[in-house]
């Protein structure tokens, strides 16, 4: 079988550098570098791609190897229906460790048609660094790397106010633009950097928040000989992922003009505030994975395909999502519904193993963000509990005692939590063991005996819980409690 790079394939790599693209991993390969490809191939947008090792150890070699080429395989469920696509990806031009070639990492900044910086450094990647220096080759952090990055090209234009960027993060964290920027006037204050290049960056060079969706399990080790049978090359950075894709962006009819996606099928949207985006994928996706763990994995599932297609367990989630969860969302209910239709699509790939557990980690911090403003919202609005999120509480509760049935539940989280957890499930009377935890403060940040009914509802469901278990416990606890 031949190596993949462009000779064997007949491909130039004449495409100048427009992006410049802090990360190598697979999200950022599946994500964005396909995006651009798809702008590259409707609009003509001719973009090349340069993409930075951000840490120290990375894949930049590997993807040099074959000339910044991949095989992007998408398999999933839309619409009822089984989707299967494999592209070769192309507009990747160069590959740069910073940490070994640190001058052709500056000449980057002198790329006349650079216009974009692109970056997923991981949620710990927007950070600073107080031992960063601007006389380090690189400095440690992502964000010092883009500093001096900037400060290049500030003085080889001469401080061109044509020649700022758009400067376009996918960190998982929220705000993430308005994070980095505040972290790069940092570093100009603490490194004395002139006046007029904290100007130039404030003025011309252009922050956008963003929120980004799409699962990417990446290299498919276990099958990889069943992707390599559909190919006529070597390939040894096949990325796999989901077909549902979401980018979110703040910004204007500027930055429309500057990544016309609405020219592609992507689902990308440019708007002026992103955050009841955020909301819905945290409260819908989010929230239903972290209703659904401790409930599914206590009924006795493993997976969460395995979740939705069970008769009892899936029509709880897909009830606490569209009959009550939704009912607190702001967009529109058309909207909302299209969305949650989307997310139960994904939840039932077949090409992507789930694992419960491997998502059951800091499931209290979770519950407390993504799950308990719906339910809280629900009450207010509604003046009555939502049945499926409070039972959704109650098996969170029962599952950190760590043990069911004589099992372990596979319990992932801090030791301080585990430890209150601990001396709580020493308690014998039920009621008592609802108001300690309802009170905790770190866990909530207020006091959940004093929402109305909630109490009296969790000691019901706990009960029930303990004497008839998941399914006839939720019976129980419906007929009760009504």
């Amino acid at each position: 079988m031949k190596k993949l790079n462009r000779k064997n394939l007949h491909l130039d790599s004449k495409l100048p550098i427009k992006v410049v693209q802090f990360g190598e991993g697979n999200f950022l390969r599946a994500f964005v570098d396909f995006s651009f490809q798809q702008l590259n191939k409707k609009v003509d947008f001719n973009a090349g791609i340069a993409v930075v090792q951000p840490i120290e150890k990375g894949l930049i070699n590997m993807l040099n190897n074959q000339d910044g080429l991949y095989t992007l395989f998408q398999n999933g469920i839309k619409n009822g229906k089984e989707i299967q696509t494999k592209e070769l990806i192309t507009n990747i031009v160069k590959g740069i460790d910073p940490y070994i070639h640190f001058k052709e990492y500056l000449q980057l900044s002198k790329e006349e048609d650079l216009e974009f910086i692109i970056s997923n450094t991981t949620e710990a990647g927007i950070a600073f660094d107080p031992l960063d220096r601007p006389n380090m080759q690189p400095p440690n952090s992502f964000p010092a790397k883009l500093t001096i990055l900037l400060y290049e090209r500030f003085n080889f234009f001469n401080g061109d106010t044509s020649k700022g960027l758009t400067i376009i993060p996918c960190e998982l964290i929220n705000y993430n633009a308005n994070s980095l920027k505040e972290i790069i006037l940092k570093y100009i204050e603490i490194w004395d950097l002139e006046i007029d290049f904290k100007n130039w960056i404030i003025k011309y060079n252009y922050f956008h928040n963003t929120l980004v969706d799409k699962i990417v399990p990446g290299y498919p080790k276990n099958q990889i000989e069943n992707f390599n049978a559909q190919l006529d090359y070597q390939d040894d950075l096949i990325v796999t992922a989901e077909p549902f894709f979401l980018w979110v962006i703040e910004g204007d009819d500027i930055l429309k003009e500057k990544l016309p996606f609405d020219k592609t099928d992507l689902n990308v949207k440019i708007v002026d505030n992103m955050q009841p985006f955020r909301t819905r994928k945290v409260r819908i996706l989010n929230g239903a994975h972290t209703a659904m763990v401790p409930f599914s994995i206590l009924y006795g599932n493993s997976t969460v395909k395995e979740t939705i297609e069970n008769d009892f367990t899936g029509e709880f989630i897909e009830k606490a999502v569209y009959d009550e969860i939704i009912e607190t969302l702001d967009l529109e209910k058309e909207e909302l519904n299209n969305f949650a239709d989307e997310v139960f699509d994904r939840f039932r790939n077949p090409f992507i193993k789930h694992n419960l557990s491997s998502i059951a980690l800091n499931s209290i911090s979770k519950f407390k963000v993504r799950v308990l403003p719906s339910l809280l919202k629900y009450i207010e609005v509604n003046k009555k509990i939502p049945m499926h999120l409070t039972y959704s509480f109650a098996c969170l509760v029962q599952f950190y005692k760590g043990e069911w049935k004589g099992n372990k539940l596979p319990v992932q989280d801090s030791n301080e939590i585990i430890d209150v957890f601990s001396k709580i499930w020493t308690l014998t009377n039920t009621s008592k063991i609802t108001e300690v935890i309802l009170k905790n403060h770190y866990f909530w940040g207020q006091d959940l005996n004093l929402i109305e009914g909630l109490p009296q509802a969790m000691t019901i469901a706990l009960k029930e819980i303990k004497k008839k278990g998941i399914e006839q416990g939720f019976i129980n606890f419906k007929k009760k409690y009504k």
